[in-house]
């Protein structure tokens, strides 16, 4: 299955120009050992990947245990990891290490206890190799749980360049101007965009994206912490300014109600399938492993993307995602899994799987030779440079009752308001109400 927290992208300049990108550099650094000191000892790592990207962690665990001795096992958990792994916990079956994919559930994880704070070496590596940002978003109360192996780009908004060419549009620099470009693209017999409404995940980023530019980094920071209210006038702007988009009919593939039926790898297949329906689908830079794996599209010749455009006069959002390797106080060998993380802070873990593709690193000493194609070095380069203005992706630093949880909180409120936007005070009061509720348990 391919999920909301994956990675790869296409070498637009422009991106790099926005991000204000810096080049990055450095060889692989061993891990340390090599002696296969951990032989005999076999390390659980759970974590939400499936398929593709399943199969390329598997070949870093590979080389892990190439290295030590140890063996690996990995438990995929599905979308719900908080869940299953309280069961596992509770059951006296916890893994070693959880690759955690949300900030809020990391947190959870750290209050109740289960999390060993991580060893002086990768807290070392983190200080050395990554922008202080990662190191926060991985703490709790001032301790690090959390190492980010692995980052998504979420501020991409992919197209089709014939599509764009044919409606003779260039990539928009403004919100305003990405609709107007929209409407002129289905003027010319294709729908602008392809909307995944089906999964609420996909619609959290919309919002985000929308609310860092208009309302600005401070403000964002206070919602996703929530010190600010959803009923804060900045959020009734934000939806009323998303709700431009999904009311038009014009500008979404099928309508809403189509929207609503519509998946991620769906609302790709809209625009990159063999029977395109729109010209353009946002989403972060994994839309590029779907165009490519699953349409053989040459991203970058056949598949593009254009930073998402700023809001009101703001800046050009940068908002990014990311799974933290985290190491259990219950795993039957949370010293082994200690010894994983340290591997998993190097270049060297992390070129295995930018060589294997899909994926982007925040370790600033990746060697970007490392990637497989100019396209995602150039976007690994330019998430790198962006350094401390990035922002994580709001719905992930929440409590997993309202920011990550299907059928229920955010996802289904921003479905409901997909579904019907003429209200946005209305759902920015019910999305208060279900904040309140999940930050106080």
């Amino acid at each position: 299955m391919m999920r909301r927290r994956t990675t790869l992208l296409t070498g637009c300049t422009a991106l790099a120009l926005a991000l204000g990108a810096t080049a990055c550099g450095g060889g692989p650094v061993s891990a340390g050992g090599g002696d296969k000191a951990l032989s005999g000892q076999t390390v659980t790592v759970a974590g939400v990947w499936s398929g593709s990207e399943q199969k390329n962690f598997q070949k870093v665990l590979d080389a892990f245990t190439e290295k030590t001795g140890a063996k690996t096992q990995f438990v995929s958990t599905g979308d719900n990891v908080s869940t299953v792994v309280g069961s596992k916990i509770e059951g006296g079956n916890a893994p070693d290490v959880v690759m955690v994919p949300q900030v809020g559930v990391l947190q959870q994880f750290a209050k109740k206890g289960w999390l060993k704070p991580l060893s002086a070496t990768t807290q070392q590596s983190v200080d050395a190799d990554y922008a202080p940002v990662w190191k926060k978003y991985g703490s709790v109360d001032g301790t690090l749980y959390g190492l980010y192996f692995k980052a998504a780009h979420k501020s991409t908004v992919w197209y089709s360049p014939d599509a764009l060419t044919q409606a003779g549009v260039k990539a928009p620099k403004t919100y305003d101007e990405m609709l107007k470009a929209g409407h002129t693209v289905s003027d010319s017999g294709l729908a602008a965009f392809a909307v995944a409404g089906q999964d609420g995940w996909t619609l959290t980023d919309w919002f985000e994206n929308v609310y860092l530019s208009q309302a600005g980094p401070e403000k964002y920071d206070a919602l996703a912490a929530h010190q600010l209210k959803w009923t804060d006038p900045s959020v009734v702007k934000a939806l009323t300014t998303l709700g431009k988009l999904f009311k038009d009919k014009q500008l979404i593939a099928g309508g809403q109600k189509e929207a609503l039926n519509t998946d991620f790898p769906g609302s790709v297949e809209k625009v990159f399938g063999p029977k395109p329906e729109a010209g353009m689908v946002y989403e972060g830079d994994f839309v590029a492993g779907v165009a490519h794996d699953q349409f053989g599209k040459s991203i970058g010749k056949d598949a593009n993307f254009f930073p998402f455009p700023a809001v009101d006069g703001g800046t050009a959002p940068v908002v990014s995602g990311g799974d933290a390797a985290v190491v259990l106080k219950d795993g039957k060998n949370a010293k082994a899994g200690m010894k994983l993380l340290e591997y998993l802070a190097t270049p060297e873990a992390a070129a295995v799987w930018a060589k294997a593709g899909g994926f982007l690193s925040p370790n600033k000493k990746l060697d970007l030779a490392s990637y497989g194609d100019d396209v995602t070095r150039a976007t690994a380069k330019s998430l790198v440079g962006a350094g401390d203005s990035v922002r994580f992706d709001m719905s992930d630093q929440a409590p997993a009752a309202f920011g990550g949880t299907k059928g229920t909180g955010e996802w289904k409120l921003l479905q409901d308001f997909l579904r019907d936007p003429s209200n946005p005070k209305a759902t920015a009061a019910a999305l208060e109400a279900a904040a309140a509720k999940a930050y106080q348990g």
